[in-house]
């Protein structure tokens, strides 16, 4: 039995039911790779059982302690049953890019069963008129609430599925799996009387941290490291959200991502990446003669997760803003300014400390801070109080070699992200084997027309290439998705 930090705690907690709190990812698979071409749902649960053992994420479920007097624990859930995780569904005919996108946030919305391991695999046939596809490919989508993984745990237990050859084989585990006995109210009520205890010499220690910090931002706003951040502008994407969600992506070529980062001096993929952004979202809100005058601000999730932590649950993230420089047409001059937004943002992030920033989660009240997340959500306050950012830019690196799960070559992935009151769009940008994928989540009453900013997103990225001079090429034999929007 361990344990939630503040941090993953807080995913709970701030669940609401228009704001369930998972993340996921849409993944497509070539079948024709193995064992006879074909890979059945049974198939599919197979090689998902014998893996179970390389994440604990699979068996793990939530016990809250009483009153929300303490955070949850994870214990091993004896009731574990892998068919109610592991789901099979199919499209109708066609069978098209955009049936699988309004299909995919359909099962996004949808909150998790918190009293269970909180994951579920959606396997989704029927994809026969997604253009580039091989026939008979399918599709996964996976939720897995963002209490038990970040970003990068999330990229391990994709690695607990998949294999780097279509026939290899996974170890048993080192010893059989037991399930843990559901502890008692009363213990947890003695624990979070000795936790809380604790709290004020954990506070202590955190305080005495955050001095040095505060003396080392002054420094840096004294000598011009950074800048204290300007304003940020209100957008649609700032007010409350309903239930309702709306995904879609683009891929890219990685090589043309950093071809086009290479267009300014010390710039980054992940500066291309938000200049990309930044462009989609200015032609989408011009578009709707919404514009504002002012950069929109991205929140860019940082890692700070230690080497010795890689196999570990949760959330060890901090956050950094990035300015999006929405409010610059020309394409290089934009990443420019981006990229000089970036390396003052990473100046001031460090300032403060990354993981000074995570632990101050600790101290969330966990008692109060879910009536606060619905007290939040019933008096329309995202709607009026200024926001802290725009939307969610989150890079999430993979591998450059080719996966396979059950034989069958993961050809592409598009992530899922949630949102809350006040930002109501996230970018997940996943990098595979040559190529990067742009989606995003938002709401459906606040982005009617997704299909339109998944093209602002492909126009800007065009424009970026042009810009930077980059010809268009013949695409690779292995060049995967190019969605299509047939009726």
């Amino acid at each position: 039995m361990q344990q939630l930090t503040g941090m993953d705690a807080s995913f709970l907690y701030f669940e609401t039911p228009n704001q369930p709190m998972h993340i996921g990812a849409l993944a497509v698979y070539d079948p024709s790779t193995a064992p006879g071409a074909f890979v059945r749902f049974k198939d599919v649960l197979g090689t998902i059982e014998s893996r179970l053992h390389m994440a604990r994420t699979f068996r793990e479920r939530v016990v809250r302690v009483p009153l929300d007097l303490d955070h949850p624990y994870w214990v091993r859930d004896a009731d574990f049953d892998l068919e109610f995780h592991v789901r099979h569904i199919a499209l109708p005919k066609p069978g098209d890019w955009r049936q699988l996108c309004i299909q995919t946030a359909r099962l996004h919305a949808r909150p998790l069963d918190t009293t269970k391991p909180l994951w579920e695999f959606y396997v989704i046939e029927g994809l026969d008129h997604v253009q580039g596809l091989p026939p008979g490919s399918f599709a996964i989508v996976s939720k897995i609430h963002h209490a038990a993984i970040d970003g990068v745990s999330g990229a391990e237990i994709t690695g607990a599925i998949h294999d780097l050859e279509p026939n290899a084989s996974v170890a048993p585990p080192e010893q059989p799996w037991s399930a843990d006995r559901d502890p008692l109210a009363a213990e947890l009520m003695i624990r979070a009387w000795a936790n809380n205890l604790r709290q004020p010499f954990h506070f202590a220690r955190v305080m005495a941290n955050t001095v040095p910090a505060i003396g080392r931002v002054a420094a840096g706003w004294r000598n011009e490291s950074f800048k204290i951040p300007a304003p940020v502008p209100r957008t649609r994407f700032n007010r409350t959200i309903s239930p309702h969600r709306v995904v879609d992506g683009r891929s890219f070529p990685l090589a043309k991502i950093r071809r086009i980062k290479s267009a300014v001096d010390g710039a980054t993929v992940n500066d291309a990446v938000l200049s990309i952004v930044g462009g989609a979202l200015r032609r989408y809100l011009m578009s709707k003669n919404e514009l504002p005058v002012e950069s929109l601000v991205a929140m860019a999730p940082i890692s700070v997760r230690a080497k010795d932590q890689s196999g570990a649950m949760g959330n060890q993230v901090a956050a950094m803003a990035a300015q999006l420089r929405s409010d610059i047409g020309e394409p290089i001059a934009r990443l420019q300014a981006v990229h000089e937004g970036t390396v003052q943002s990473k100046a001031l992030t460090e300032a403060v400390g990354a993981r000074l920033m995570t632990d101050y989660s600790q101290f969330i009240p966990s008692s109060l801070a879910g009536l606060a997340a619905r007290l939040y959500t019933r008096a329309g306050l995202a709607n009026r109080v200024r926001p802290i950012f725009n939307c969610v830019v989150t890079n999430i690196p993979g591998p450059q070699q080719s996966l396979y799960m059950g034989g069958a070559r993961l050809i592409t992935q598009y992530g899922l992200g949630p949102i809350v009151d006040g930002m109501a769009l996230i970018h997940p940008v996943f990098s595979y084997c040559g190529e990067i994928t742009i989606s995003f989540t938002s709401c459906r009453e606040i982005m009617p027309d997704p299909e339109f900013y998944a093209e602002c997103i492909e126009a800007s990225y065009e424009e970026m290439c042009e810009a930077a001079g980059i010809r268009d090429e013949a695409p690779p034999p292995s060049s995967v998705v190019e969605p299509t929007y047939s009726a």
